[in-house]
């Protein structure tokens, strides 16, 4: 975890060295933080579709659901144990990790979508794990200068910040 005093650079311009990685640090955080909760629903929707036999089209609608529904569960739940009602959680959690879960979401089902066979492989095969592996690790990268620039402005995951003891 990052601590507190990283949290108070989110807000600077990143004008020195210790500035840069403090919101880099920060950055990769935020974006582990949004790739479990995502990684869980994605994982979660696209094993229910595959078992179900449904096509790419459901399957991914319901991964996408569940990987927004588990991402920001990861934030409200620890938001609700700082003190704040559920309606401000729930507006916590849309203002930190919308951005950053679209973001995810868009990269990772696109990457599933290009593998030729990765969708149809099937639960059982190293192709389709291998391939979820892959777009998720895109996604991960691809996501962290996302969410660097929205805690450099004060945004995103940063919104969350000030509720961590």
């Amino acid at each position: 975890m990052v601590d507190h005093a990283s949290h108070e650079q989110h807000s600077s311009t990143g004008t020195t060295e210790q500035d840069r990685r403090a919101l880099n640090r920060l950055a990769v955080s935020a974006t582990a933080h949004c790739l479990t909760g995502c990684a869980i629903g994605e994982v979660l929707g696209l094993v229910i579709g595959s078992a179900l036999g449904w096509g790419n089209v459901a399957t991914i609608a319901l991964a996408v659901v569940l990987a927004f529904v588990f991402g920001y569960s990861f934030t409200i739940v620890p938001v609700l144990r700082a003190g704040l009602a559920l309606g401000a959680a729930v507006g916590v959690a849309l203002a930190a990790d919308t951005l950053s879960i679209t973001v995810m979401e868009i990269v990772d089902n696109a990457i599933m979508l290009v593998i030729p066979g990765a969708m149809e492989a099937g639960l059982a095969s190293p192709w389709f794990w291998g391939a979820l592996a892959l777009a998720l690790a895109v996604a991960f990268v691809v996501t962290v200068p996302v969410n660097r620039a929205l805690i450099r402005r004060g945004k995103g995951h940063a919104v969350v910040h000030q509720y961590h003891h």
